[in-house]
Formats: C-alpha cells, structure tokens, sequence
C-alpha cells in the first residue's frame, strides 16, 4: 500500500474520492468529509491544500485524506476516509502519519483531525497518534411531523428570501458578525458564497431573510439533502445557517427564524430536519432542544501540536 501526494485531483481521482466517501457515509451512517472539503474537491480550492491518495498493491484507490494547510493561527486541518471494505489494514494510519508528517512539513506540526460520527477506532487512532480531542460538533435531529409554534416576528421585522447578486454583500457582513468566534463560518468570502449559490441544492426561497427597515438582521438558511442528489436515505432538511446580528438579538429573532425556516422544509414534503451546533454552545443547544429537537451524531476534532 501506498500513499500518493497531489497538489490537486484529476476528475476521475475526484469521483473515486466522492464515492469511497459515499460508500463509508453509507455503512457509518455519518458522511466523513465535510461539505468544506467535498466543494473544494468539485470546484477546486485552496492552492495549499494538499490530496493523499492511498493506493492498494494493485493501484485501486481505497483511501483519501485532506490536508488543508491555509489557516495559519490554527494550524492545518485534515480529514481522511477509508473504503469500508479496506479497513483494519492500516491505511487509516497510512493517511494519518501522512497527514502529520505535511503538517510537519508546512504548518509546525500543528494539525487538527476531524471524525466524523465520533467512531471509537477513529479516536483510538487519533489519541494513539498523540492527538487530544479539542471540538464537538453535535448533530440534532426532529420530526417535521410534530408541531411547529407559529412564528411570531419582533415588531418591525419581515422575512423575504435571499435575492443573489442584490444581497450578497449585507449577507456576507452580517454572516462575519454574528460568527465572529466561529472558527469556519465567519470567515466566508464571497467566492465561498457564491459556490454554494452554484450548488443543485441552492433554492433561494430557502435562504430567508429578515429585515427591519430594510436593513439585515438575521438570516436562516435551509437546505435540503438527497433531493437533487443521489443519496441511499429519504431526503431530509437542514437548518444550514442561522444568524442574528448582534444587535438584534433579545427579541425572539432567532427563535422566529428557526421556525420560520422549519415551515418552509415542513412545505417541502420533508418528514426531519437536522443540523450542526458546538456543544460548547450552550444558548444555541438549548434554543434548538426547545423546538424539539435532539441529539443524533457527534462529530470531533481532535488537536495535535501547540
């Protein structure tokens, strides 16, 4: 078994990638790369970013790992994926020492190592490699079936739906404010914008917005999975991004938001709805356990270097 270092993928390396991980997401019940890397592996990305590829004796391609290389305060970030049928064979391991030693090599060995779905041979691997677990990204899930309150809007505040090209802009300053903390959110461009306004799944009638007095302060965008793509589960919504400029938070917004973007999955035909949170975050985990939802997954990240 080897391990192959690119500076980038040829279409054909990018759909055996694509499916090595639809093949793992299948069997582990949680996608082991996150949308960050499978966007930049369709469209292309940070020209630091580095693709290792693990090949058996015979050349097949049963093993992938991302090392992103840009964040210079963090440190470089990785995520890895094996075939399930070519696991217990040390190519996680392969893909790892990899991983470290580019991290070595271009970020002073600092680097952090995302599993997702929190498997116990993924941690056991990471802490044996001397990574400490440093992150938890929860996944909660509800029923679209239950009952959804009415939304009930602070006064002077409408919703309306994104309008690309026109709101951009207010959007990507008020996205920078309300995840200011935010290791990945806050720090979106433009051109991360726009890609996701590319993507199949974009619907702008699900980018909702809310005003008061034409000036933006909150936002909940929603997205739905499997419907124009090719999945092995029934579709399902996501709370994608919710957001409430600082100055506008106190008044139910958030709230009102959520709900808001519940209805409008729940129009859909959709039967569940999901999405991401820090369990580090406790006002945003309790907000989202009040509307009925709870816990499904559990995503790490676990830290090595200083």
């Amino acid at each position: 078994m080897t391990v192959e270092h690119l500076d980038h993928l040829s279409a054909v390396q990018v759909d055996q990638v694509l499916a090595i991980s639809q093949a793992a997401g299948d069997t582990d019940g949680a996608l082991p790369l996150s949308e960050h890397v499978v966007l930049h592996l369709r469209h292309g990305g940070e020209t630091q970013a580095v693709h290792l590829l693990a090949r058996d004796a015979g050349g097949t391609v049963v093993g992938y790992a991302h090392v992103d290389t840009t964040e210079a305060v963090a440190g470089a970030s990785a995520e890895l994926v094996v075939h399930p049928l070519r696991r217990r064979r040390g190519v996680g391991r392969a893909l790892a020492e990899a991983a470290i030693a580019v991290a070595d090599e271009r970020a002073g060995g600092r680097l952090r190592l995302w599993a997702h779905g929190d498997h116990p041979s993924a941690s056991a691997l990471a802490l044996s490699l001397g990574f400490d677990r440093a992150r938890v990204l929860l996944q909660l899930r509800r029923s679209l079936f239950t009952p959804l309150d009415e939304v009930a809007l602070p006064d002077g505040v409408t919703l309306r739906a994104f309008r690309p090209g026109e709101d951009d802009a207010a959007w990507l300053a008020v996205n920078a404010a309300a995840f200011a903390d935010h290791p990945e959110q806050g720090r979106w461009t433009l051109d991360d914008l726009r890609v996701r306004l590319r993507e199949p799944w974009f619907d702008a009638e699900g980018f909702l917005l809310a005003l008061r007095e034409d000036r933006l302060v909150g936002f909940h965008w929603t997205k739905i999975h499997g419907d124009l793509e090719d999945h092995a589960h029934e579709p399902i919504g996501e709370v994608y991004v919710l957001g409430v400029a600082p100055g506008a938070h106190g008044g139910g917004l958030g709230r009102a938001l959520t709900l808001a973007g519940l209805r409008h999955l729940r129009s859909r035909g959709l039967s569940q709805v999901m999405l991401y949170v820090d369990e580090d975050n406790p006002r945003a985990v309790a907000l989202y356990q009040r509307l009925g939802f709870v816990r499904w997954a559990t995503d790490v990240n676990f830290r090595r270097g200083g």
